[in-house]
């Protein structure tokens, strides 16, 4: 038979295990994403920044198929997010290039990112958007309006991120 190809699964690291799952899957060399955000706590006096997962439960596993089934058997809190096609429920894939871009936003440790529930997304028809420059440069996305204009790079029913810093100039529509 054929190799099985590597994909990017969307998964749900339940009870707020993604950090756990990251260090289990980078300790068997698994590839692995938990996109991350700043926040700044008060600790007595003390302010302190500490970095912390941007979306709850969320981590993108890069394995084959038979792998993520493994994995999924050996540590129970890795659940794929799940999306109806057809009418029955299948596992959500990213495509490599749309990870790639997504990877790319959310790691900037841009402060002014803003990540969205996928049902806080609306987009109209017509309205995909690629940066032509900056640390931004050639990624792709849905122009739409999150506090001002930016782009959001989408993961399909998963979450976006929205870059509200851009300026209109950076943007070509294609």
């Amino acid at each position: 038979g054929q190799p099985e190809q590597e994909k990017w699964w969307a998964m749900s690291a339940v009870f707020n295990r993604s950090l756990k799952a990251k260090d289990i899957l980078d300790a068997v060399r698994v590839e692995n994403f938990v996109p991350m955000r700043s926040v700044v706590e008060v600790c007595g006096r003390r302010r302190v920044r500490k970095s912390v997962p941007a979306i709850r439960n969320l981590i993108f596993v890069r394995t084959t198929p038979s792998s993520i089934r493994e994995l999924k058997s050996r540590y129970l809190f890795l659940q794929y997010l799940t999306h109806r096609v057809d009418g029955h429920t299948e596992p959500i894939v990213v495509p490599d290039e749309q990870m790639r871009h997504f990877i790319t936003v959310a790691s900037s440790d841009d402060e002014h990112l803003i990540y969205l529930q996928p049902e806080e997304v609306r987009f109209g028809a017509g309205d995909r958007v690629r940066v032509r420059g900056g640390v931004f440069e050639g990624v792709e996305g849905g122009f739409v309006r999150v506090k001002g204009s930016g782009v959001v790079v989408m993961l399909e029913g998963v979450a976006a991120v929205a870059l509200v810093t851009l300026p209109v100039q950076l943007l070509e529509a294609f």
